[in-house]
């Protein structure tokens, strides 16, 4: 009830790594926004050239899902600690290689294809990711007070975002190539202190009463999609809403306003920064309010919000005025989508029992992260078609569908499920006390 001695620990731990992750990902998606389209894709048509390289980048969300039914089928099998310490370490290898890549000038379309194979491993591990650590830090958790430690690890993504746009932002002025390939490369330093930190890791309380009772499932993917597959779609339409609204604001937004007004760039990537630091503190305020007032109110206010925001995003930036830009992309990333993924950490995770916890939550995240992958794709492609009112109907379009998923969705904490918890840690408190 009062959590293990080691919960804070864990925590930190999974939210340290989580931040790795991301660092390495969201590096990707920012080199994709501002310099993989002439570097890996150049032509005629600057337009063309980052429509390839935002699908290089769709790529990699597409092997997402696959990541994520391996490292849940491996977590919920055979342990959470060791998924978290073998994905990092792919993901590490791979983010330190897209920094070694020859460009297209060098060896032609051999560059754009390495690009493409890195990017699907990167795809891999950080699929596999997401699910164990949530998982771990939520099941060594006190009771009541898992949205809040679950959402320590949410807000790792924030933290990585933030570190991975400021070094771009401090790489802007470096000369040809060295201005995205430091980023990839200084990932190396990260990898090595994350996994330092995740191998001192004990495993979960959860998972080890589960094993010794014997009730391990045989294959915990299958019985994930025999039994849990309502909760599936549910988590899929939760995070649509989610996912799209990072990458239409982080990514197209961004590659929109560079790509119109060349000199708002350190203006761009600094509010993006500064938007991800805000994040950090909204995702967790975010996780400890659910425990207050459960995971569904919180969630809907935010989905409403994004609903509101799709036009006035566009509207406010499109004269690339620094002070607008700058309270868009804080608005957006720092309030909007960090309140959806404060969220997430505890209301997904517990939409499945222990035996397919985290097959079940990365399954229907990583479906979700792969098709929000396309968003700078298709919204690229709706400007093409309607002008910057494309971009924010689709914005507002998903997060529909995400108000959608939580209306469908049952509270998991709410006020008879606080009170009883709360009930029974008073009582496992005073029974502890000599």
């Amino acid at each position: 009830m009062l959590g293990t001695k080691d919960r804070k620990k864990t925590a930190i731990a999974a939210a340290f790594g989580t931040a790795v992750e991301n660092y390495d990902f969201i590096a990707y998606g920012t080199a994709s926004a501002l310099y993989f389209g002439a570097d890996f894709f150049p032509g005629d048509s600057a337009f063309v050239a980052t429509l390839l390289a935002f699908a290089t980048l769709a790529v990699g969300f597409l092997m997402r899902p696959l990541g994520g039914a391996i490292g849940g089928f491996l977590a919920d099998k055979y342990g959470r600690k060791p998924v978290l310490v073998g994905a990092m370490l792919v993901m590490g290898t791979s983010t330190f290689l897209i920094g070694l890549l020859p460009t297209h000038a060098t060896v032609g379309i051999l560059a754009p294809v390495l690009l493409v194979v890195i990017r699907m491993i990167q795809g891999l591990a950080f699929g596999a990711e997401w699910g164990g650590a949530v998982t771990m830090t939520y099941e060594h958790a006190p009771w009541h007070r898992r949205g809040m430690f679950a959402a320590i690890p949410q807000a790792g993504n924030p933290f990585g975002i933030a570190l991975a746009s400021a070094m771009f932002l401090v790489c802007a002025n470096l000369d040809g190539d060295w201005r995205w390939r430091v980023p990839f490369l200084f990932s190396a330093v990260l990898i090595v202190a994350a996994l330092i930190v995740r191998s001192r890791l004990t495993e979960s309380p959860e998972f080890l009463e589960t094993r010794s009772t014997g009730v391990i499932e045989k294959n915990p993917f299958l019985a994930t999609l025999r039994n849990d597959w309502r909760s599936v779609l549910r988590v899929i339409a939760l995070r649509i809403g989610e996912a799209f609204a990072y990458y239409s604001t982080a990514t197209y937004l961004l590659n929109y306003l560079t790509g119109r007004f060349p000199d708002i760039r350190p203006v761009a990537l600094g509010a993006l920064t500064a938007a991800s630091i805000v994040a950090i503190f909204t995702t967790f305020a975010a996780g400890a309010l659910t425990d207050r007032v459960g995971r569904r109110p919180i969630y809907i206010v935010a989905c409403c919000v994004a609903i509101l925001f799709a036009f006035p995003m566009y509207l406010l930036t499109n004269d690339a005025v620094p002070a607008l830009v700058v309270a868009v992309f804080v608005f957006g990333i720092g309030f909007i989508h960090a309140s959806l993924t404060g969220t997430q950490g505890s209301l997904l995770t517990e939409q499945f029992e222990t035996t397919t916890r985290t097959s079940g939550a990365s399954l229907g995240y990583q479906i979700a992260a792969a098709l929000g992958g396309f968003a700078p794709l298709l919204a690229a492609a709706l400007v093409g078609w309607l002008g910057w009112p494309g971009a924010s109907l689709l914005y507002m379009a998903a997060a529909v569908v995400g108000l959608i998923g939580i209306l469908v969705t049952k509270e998991t904490y709410g006020a008879a499920e606080r009170a009883k918890i709360r009930a029974l840690v008073e009582q496992e408190r005073t029974g502890s006390r000599p």
